[in-house]
């Protein structure tokens, strides 16, 4: 076939020219029931046009529920996951997705999903973990990886993400390799560190943010390489929420906690490594950095968003690594309008070196990121609404959090819903699901205020929580529950993290009856 000018400029590896192929060439080589990888780490860097000419075959041929795959991305993909949720491709996925279609299908029993920690996910797919199952001893049938460029001795270039894709091509059987025309390259921008397994694996030599082992490329063996599809298609970001009263208030109280932390010697100037997760709050607290006056700053994180352009462009940001770089697409026009500004200031790494408990603990990152609920004594719930509803997945927030200097949560003391104008409270008695325990946050902060949990113990961090972040609806409710609580447990000899279980989850029950976490009263207990 034809191949583009622009492919052959972007394929300096000529072999890869001859295996050239359409997207719907290679339709017939997925089968139901195989294990695919795909690049990508939330929502930029997946594969576009092979997923798409899937999607038109099981359409046009009315395979909805008999072509279906067992999905590993290394967070999620974008649009294209959603459009095979919705005709019923996906049999199982790991191990962090978005989009109302996957988490629907998640929640209805149409799709296993499987969460984990995103610094674990790749390297304990490449030791079988999940496919133990097989007879063949493969692990993936194909990964699919979008390249925006490929260099001399036939390594992948990746795009705007790294994510898993390093440990997902050294244990694919056959690898198609998406060029991406319409992206502009992003050559040099990558630090790639190949997977080796143990016990030979060596320490990762990062001391600083800025430190990289200088490969910046995905070694493959060509052999395994059995196409090359030109893609023409861009990431598209949806534009992020601005922020609002309630996320600056939360930005406002943050700031001014890092100011007293720097008055009283616990933190630089320049504070440490900052991690941020993504969505408007996450937003707004980069925001408030912005007009803060911290200078030299760094950033040790999973996902960059628009808001550290700013950063940069205003001279407080001195660096940044990420895995992924989530820009809208204004984003990237001044990413790539500044593009010699911003390349000596960014490197994308992969998820196992970005998210590596290890690393996060050597250079004392700051995380912050954003729960459904908190409970009184500091348990956090990321992923399941009133303990069963999916949302995203874990992600890399217990990554941080566990292993940060500094481990903070923040979220909106409530939030408002048809039925009640408060709405559902984010501080509750007992978190309905855990997935960062009280061992792990030193911070909880909401609109109302900020608690430092530092060395209290459990009925301390109760009050603590309570009266510096509830929303004031709730506050009397929560102290009352705590109270009673505690002459229960003191009449049981219980007192240390005192709870009346037949209680403890009567706002989650409240809501569900009633619809409104506000409850009249509490169930005696002896």
């Amino acid at each position: 076939m034809t191949v583009s000018n622009l492919l052959k400029e972007r394929v300096r590896y000529a072999p890869y020219l001859k295996k050239v192929k359409q997207a719907h060439e290679l339709v017939p080589l997925f089968k139901t029931g195989q294990n695919l990888g795909w690049s990508g780490f939330t929502g930029v860097g997946a594969p576009k046009a092979i997923p798409s000419a899937l999607v038109e075959h099981v359409e046009k041929n009315g395979l909805q529920g008999q072509l279906r795959f067992n999905l590993f991305v290394g967070a999620s993909a974008g649009p294209e996951e959603c459009l095979w949720a919705e005709h019923d491709m996906i049999a199982r996925r790991a191990p962090h997705q978005v989009g109302k279609p996957i988490s629907k299908a998640i929640n209805a029993g149409h799709i296993n999903f499987f969460d984990k920690h995103l610094s674990m996910f790749p390297q304990d797919l490449t030791y079988g973990y999940y496919t133990r199952d097989r007879t063949d001893n493969k692990i993936l049938d194909y990964t699919i990886i979008e390249a925006t460029a490929i260099k001399e001795d036939g390594s992948i270039v990746p795009g705007p993400s790294v994510g898993g894709s390093p440990e997902f091509l050294s244990v694919s059987d056959k690898i198609i390799i998406e060029v991406n025309t319409a992206t502009p390259s992003f050559e040099g921008l990558h630090d790639i560190d190949m997977p080796v397994n143990p016990p030979y694996r060596q320490p990762y030599p990062y001391v600083k943010v800025d430190d990289k082992c200088g490969v910046d490329s995905i070694a493959v063996d060509p052999e395994r390489v059995i196409a090359l599809v030109e893609s023409k298609t861009r990431d598209i970001v949806p534009p992020n929420t601005p922020s609002d009263e309630m996320s600056r208030a939360i930005a406002n109280h943050l700031v001014e906690f890092f100011r007293d932390e720097v008055r009283h010697g616990r933190l630089p100037e320049n504070l440490h490594p900052l991690q941020s997760g993504i969505g408007n709050i996450a937003n707004a607290v980069i925001e408030g950095l912005t007009d803060a006056d911290f200078k030299h700053l760094t950033v040790w994180t999973e996902v960059l968003q628009d808001s550290f352009l700013d950063l940069f462009e205003n001279g407080s940001l001195d660096y940044a690594t990420a895995t992924s770089v989530r820009l809208t697409e204004k984003g990237f026009d001044r990413l790539f309008k500044n593009w010699d500004q911003f390349k000596h200031k960014l490197c994308l790494r992969s998820q196992v070196v970005s998210n590596n408990p290890e690393m996060i603990r050597r250079l004392g990152v700051i995380a912050m990121n954003t729960p459904v609920e908190v409970d009184i004594y500091a348990h956090a719930n990321s992923t399941n609404v009133n303990g069963s509803r999916m949302l995203n997945g874990l992600g890399g927030s217990a990554d941080f959090l566990r292993n940060a200097k500094l481990s903070i949560m923040h979220a909106p003391s409530a939030r408002p819903t048809k039925v009640d104008p408060t709405g559902i409270s984010s501080i509750v008695p007992m978190a309905s699901h855990v997935d960062q325990t009280e061992h792990d946050l030193d911070i909880v902060v909401t609109d109302q205020g900020l608690a430092d949990l530092r060395g209290l113990a459990p009925r301390e961090r109760a009050r603590e929580i309570i009266n510096n972040c509830a929303h004031p609806d709730y506050r009397d409710l929560l102290t009352d529950y705590l109270q009673r609580s505690e002459h229960y447990a003191q009449k049981h000899g219980c007192l240390h993290e005192p709870h009346m279980l037949k209680n403890a989850h009567k706002f989650h029950t409240n809501l569900i009856e009633k619809g409104t976490m506000k409850v009249d009263a509490w169930d005696p207990v002896d």
